[in-house]
Formats: structure tokens, sequence, C-alpha cells
């Protein structure tokens, strides 16, 4: 994607920025990286965000943005690190929120992964791919940068399945594949709750099922 097949798409908005103060060129990096956020949240379009639209969010010449970031995708890599990240703090908050029973934890996790999903449908969407995974070769991404997406957010999975193995309520015995496992399959009820409005879902919680299954849980 480069940057005239996207002009039309382009915020006019514009706001006076104040110079930063040396030292300062750290809060630029922030203001672009929440700028795209921005974009991305009032458009639900991850071709809105350009190097023009984001310099003209925030008031600067877009080759300033060159400073922080080489490049479009860099910019979205950055944006897309930033909700895992968020995302990892909310599976930990309603973690410590559960209490201590391992299986409370674990199906917790399971209602704030959906929840996080149903939350932020725009950006949720783009932190799976989206619009805006490019190819690598063609831009500043390196495939050690894109694989390690969400391994924070993963790694809060398998120490909720590694507890409830050690608790005795759960048969696994390879917590990071089957956290793997888990997570692709709440991925896939998460993508069916957003496209999907007409369908003869069990009373039943489906998330429940799914962790129960998946993570081998043992009756109580």
């Amino acid at each position: 994607m480069n940057e005239a097949d996207v002009t039309g798409l382009d915020t006019p908005q514009q706001v006076a920025r104040v110079r930063n103060r040396r030292g300062e060129g750290g809060r630029l990096r922030e203001d672009i990286i929440d700028a795209a956020s921005a974009l991305l949240d009032e458009t639900g379009d991850e071709r809105a965000i350009t190097l023009r639209s984001v310099a003209r969010r925030i008031g600067i010449a877009a080759p300033s943005i060159y400073r922080h970031f080489p490049d479009q995708p860099a910019i979205m890599l950055a944006v897309v690190e930033r909700e895992f990240a968020a995302l990892a703090d909310h599976l930990r908050e309603a973690a410590q929120h559960a209490g201590d029973d391992p299986r409370e934890r674990l199906h917790a996790l399971g209602r704030a992964y959906l929840r996080y999903a149903q939350d932020h449908p725009g950006r949720y969407r783009t932190m799976f791919g989206g619009l805006w995974m490019p190819t690598l070769g063609d831009n500043s991404l390196t495939e050690e940068q894109l694989t390690g997406l969400g391994a924070p957010a993963l790694r809060i999975l398998a120490d909720a399945l590694a507890d409830c193995a050690a608790a005795g309520q759960s048969t696994v015995t390879d917590p990071e594949l089957d956290a793997v496992t888990l997570w692709i399959s709440m991925h896939g009820l998460a993508h069916q709750y957003a496209v999907i409005r007409i369908f003869p879902w069990p009373a039943e919680s489906v998330a429940d099922a799914i962790i129960a299954r998946v993570a081998k849980l043992t009756s109580r």
C-alpha cells in the first residue's frame, strides 16, 4: 500500500502542535501512535492511516515522522503492539479479580478475552492482521517482530493452564500447546460473535464449553 492509493481517505483535521523541548522526542513518538489509533477508531479503516493523515492529525510535517518510524507499517506495528499489551493487562486484571481457584481464573480469562474483542472490534481485527499486515521485504518489518506479537498474553493463558494441571483440575500435559489451541478456539468464537447475527446459540456458555474441553478440566 502506498500513500497515493489512499489520499482520499486522509482526514482533514489538523491541530497546532507545540514544538517539543529538548529531550522530549519520545513524546512525539507516542503522539504519532495516539493519532494512528484515533484514526483507526474513527474510520474503522486501516487505509486511513497514512504518514500524511497522521502528521496532519498532530500538526507536524510528514517528514518529521521518519525520525521515529521508517514507514507506515512500522506505525501500524506500534499500534498493534500497544493493543496486545493492553489485552495482556486486561487478562491479568481479570485473573486477579477471579481469586485463588485456578479453574475460576481460567474461565475468567476466557470471558475477559471475549469481552475485549467485543468492546474493541476495530482494534481487535487489526491486531490479528486486518488489512495492514504487509508482505515482508516490502517494508521495515521483520518476521521476528510479527511472530512475537501477543506473546505476553499467551503466556498468561499458558500459566493459567499449568496452574489448573498443578491443582489437579486439568489433565493437560503441554500447557504451551494447549494455550495456543485455546487461544485459537476463543479467537474463532469471538469472530463468530462479531459476524453472525442469527445463529441457534445454545443456552449454556459456548466459551465455558470450549475451555472445559480444550483445557481438559476434570470434574469438581
